[in-house]
């Protein structure tokens, strides 16, 4: 079931085209990996997303509802963590969470998910590290109870022992039929967190892949170390170099390589070493070679 429906949406600021034609479909119980350099589109989306701005064109619903201007009732069921948190500098987290308690009429502890994450409520703001914040963000973002959960760089700050702690709540969350979008330049994390990853690049949606599916490509590493007083040929036919020297070469190649094999049995080599690319080489592939 689609929680989240994004359908040819697209924002202009001026003459910048900031979402060009963006389509998105988000399901229930689905880690969603929303990948991007700044200035790609990541944020205008998640505004858009949120009813912050509204697209010139095209349409974005959250359980059914539309986000419009005619009512906010889609924000109920979601949880956000900016990356641009605004919290009260001034306020513990103690009155963020009963600020929030009263104003959303939660009944529901969060005492559980304040201990995990080892936050103490009695801190003001501006005492708070930013691993902190990004606790408190977390927490304020859980205590609704959502059933959406839009995060955009949330485990910024924490140390590795807590973002283990948030990759838990968040697989719970998903295994109880919630949905996780999720913003990231940590690309280890959306590796491991993700079932399925959006790259966007100047506007447009260039990948949406399940991560399943991306492992599956035939897209290898390959390194090649020649011996002393041989050098290698230029290589650069058969895929797209990452590094090289007279005596070395990285690249990556995407399909078949036997032909890259065959070319270098001809040359002295002291070691081949083959990889699968990684999500962060399939990230680079999107933007170094679909211009």
């Amino acid at each position: 079931m689609n929680i989240i429906e994004i359908s040819h949406v697209t924002k202009t600021f001026g003459k910048n085209i900031a979402l060009d034609d963006v389509t998105l479909e988000i399901d229930a119980g689905e880690i969603f990996g929303f990948l991007g350099p700044n200035g790609a589109g990541k944020s205008t989306t998640i505004r858009c997303l949120m009813g912050y701005i509204f697209p010139n064109s095209g349409n974005i619903t959250v359980k059914g509802l539309p986000v419009d201007r005619s009512h906010a009732k889609y924000r109920e069921h979601i949880g956000y963590v900016p990356s641009d948190l605004q919290l009260n500098q001034n306020w513990t987290g103690e009155q963020h969470i009963e600020f929030l308690r009263e104003a959303r009429s939660i009944r529901s502890s969060i005492d559980n998910e304040i201990a995990r994450l080892s936050f103490d409520p009695s801190e003001k703001v501006k005492h708070l590290s930013t691993g902190n914040k990004q606790k408190l963000a977390f927490l304020l973002a859980l205590m609704t109870r959502p059933d959406i959960l839009i995060l955009d760089e949330p485990t910024k700050g924490l140390d590795p022992l807590l973002q283990e702690v948030m990759y838990e709540m968040l697989m719970e969350f998903k295994g109880e039929g919630g949905c996780v979008f999720f913003s990231s330049h940590n690309l280890a994390e959306v590796e491991r967190l993700c079932d399925r990853i959006g790259i966007i690049r100047s506007g447009k949606i260039v990948a949406n892949e399940t991560m399943d599916s991306l492992r599956q490509k035939n897209v290898h590493i390959v390194t090649v170390i020649s011996k002393a007083n041989e050098n290698l040929p230029d290589l650069s036919s058969f895929g797209k170099i990452m590094s090289h020297s007279d005596r070395s070469v990285r690249l990556r190649i995407d399909g078949d390589i036997n032909l890259f094999l065959r070319e270098v049995a001809k040359y002295e080599v002291s070691d081949v070493s083959i990889e699968h690319a990684n999500l962060e080489d399939v990230f680079m592939h999107f933007y170094e070679d679909k211009k």
